[in-house]
């Protein structure tokens, strides 16, 4: 990923010396676990973890030769070692060291992603609470329903957000699974023990596996990040259109000698939220090419290889910058409680409508000459101007003997939509 949407602590798990290492320790360990088990000298074990190191620099010379980067990697290792270097990668292929280490990176991006939703679901917490009972107009298909409040969406966006993290949190148990069974996966060179001892060593599990780790365990990790991208998308989305000027009743953080826009000095623009949008298409694309690698042929084909060289490293990046926008889009936007309220009363009151029809059925008229006898009033509203809802309703006289003056008032009063928003809260995790 380029380092303008990267982030130093994960983008690090990914880097060539990183890899590596971790190749090199997976060898290590399973010369250990061979030399507990007597399979090979204890001395030259020790020889092993004292002498092996790699020089990547070396080992991308090697590989110009060899086409096989495992290969050039173990020639490398080899020549720093001495005689005891024959012991290295006894019995396994390179699937073992490939599959493994790519567990073990994915587990410790998804500990760092865990890590970022958790950070935006306190960050949805503290605004849900500063913001409980703040109203607002709520709409559906872009136009005036009825009323909540912004504190009801916070707690919406934490509720999400603990989706996210449970689906994180499966996906990482998911994928921890390491491998080293040799080229088809049956343990004809190496017995089981010796991969159990490297599991534990590196906190996996082992599993069954051809020659590699099956690959739907991968693209339920990718799916995984893909949904929480699209979460991650959906706010972005609901904050920028909250930041329309139209609209006006959230703007994103804007700093000290920021600018919006080349040409137009007095922009605004809502840039993290589109970021956030437009970043999030990128890591649900690679959901694509982890589902098109679960069917390889046979016991394995190495078409999946290349795409996870890309995938994997990049969806995870994206991701973890995603959250940090997101984290601070959330903690950071300023909630204009008047506009809200602007915004409300510009219709005028029709987004009691509900109220005035269930208080009429109540009264004891039927659903539909209810329906008609609201509606009628409410189109008026819409179409003439003059009167507002509230009071259109009142001046009805038939409507008024049905509903009562009492009737009318707590049908048309916008508080009574936040009677249940603590409980909203709790089962939001609040």
């Amino acid at each position: 990923m380029i380092p303008r949407y990267s982030r130093p602590e994960m983008t690090s798990l990914w880097s060539e010396e990183a890899k590596l290492s971790r190749w090199l320790e997976i060898e290590i360990l399973a010369c250990e676990a061979m030399a507990k088990r007597r399979i090979i000298p204890r001395k030259d074990a020790r020889t092993i973890r004292r002498k092996a190191k790699f020089n990547i620099r070396q080992v991308h010379k090697n590989e110009e030769r060899t086409r096989h980067d495992v290969l050039a990697f173990l020639e490398d290792v080899a020549s720093h070692v001495g005689p005891a270097g024959r012991w290295i990668h006894q019995g396994l292929t390179s699937s073992d060291i490939l599959d493994t280490t790519l567990a073990w990176q994915l587990r410790d991006a998804a500990d760092l992603l865990i890590a970022g939703v958790r950070k935006v679901k306190a960050a949805a917490a503290l605004r849900a609470r500063k913001h409980r009972g703040m109203l607002t107009i709520g709409r559906t298909h872009g136009i005036h329903a009825e009323p909540t409040s912004h504190g009801i969406r916070m707690a919406l966006l934490h509720d999400e957000f603990c989706r996210a993290e449970e689906r994180l949190v499966a996906a990482r148990d998911e994928i921890a699974v390491g491998k080293l069974s040799g080229a088809v996966g049956t343990y004809a060179h190496l017995d089981p023990s010796i991969e159990a001892f490297v599991c534990k060593k590196l906190k996996l599990k082992p599993g069954a596996a051809t020659q590699v780790v099956p690959r739907d365990r991968h693209a339920a990790f990718a799916l995984a990040l893909s949904l929480v991208a699209a979460s991650a998308e959906r706010w972005a989305t609901e904050f920028r259109h909250l930041q329309r000027t139209e609209v006006g009743e959230v703007e994103e953080p804007f700093a000290k000698g920021q600018k919006g826009s080349s040409a137009m000095p007095h922009k605004r623009n809502p840039v993290n939220g589109e970021r956030i949008c437009g970043l999030a298409r990128i890591v649900r694309g690679h959901a694509v090419a982890a589902l098109e690698n679960v069917a390889l042929w046979h016991e394995r084909d190495i078409s999946h290889s290349s795409a996870e060289r890309i995938l994997f490293p990049d969806a995870t990046i994206l991701l973890d910058f995603i959250l940090n926008d997101l984290e601070g889009l959330v903690r950071g936007h300023k909630a204009d409680a008047k506009r809200m309220l602007a915004n409300l009363g510009s219709s005028r009151g029709l987004w009691a409508s509900q109220g005035a029809l269930l208080a009429l059925t109540r009264a004891g008229l039927a659903r539909r000459e209810a329906y008609e006898a609201v509606q009628k009033h409410a189109m008026a509203t819409w179409l003439e101007g003059g009167a507002d809802f509230t009071t259109r309703l009142e001046s009805d006289p038939e409507l008024g003997r049905k509903i009562g003056k009492k009737g009318l008032q707590e049908a048309c009063n916008a508080l009574r939509h936040l009677r249940h928003e603590k409980l909203i809260h709790r089962r939001c995790g609040l």
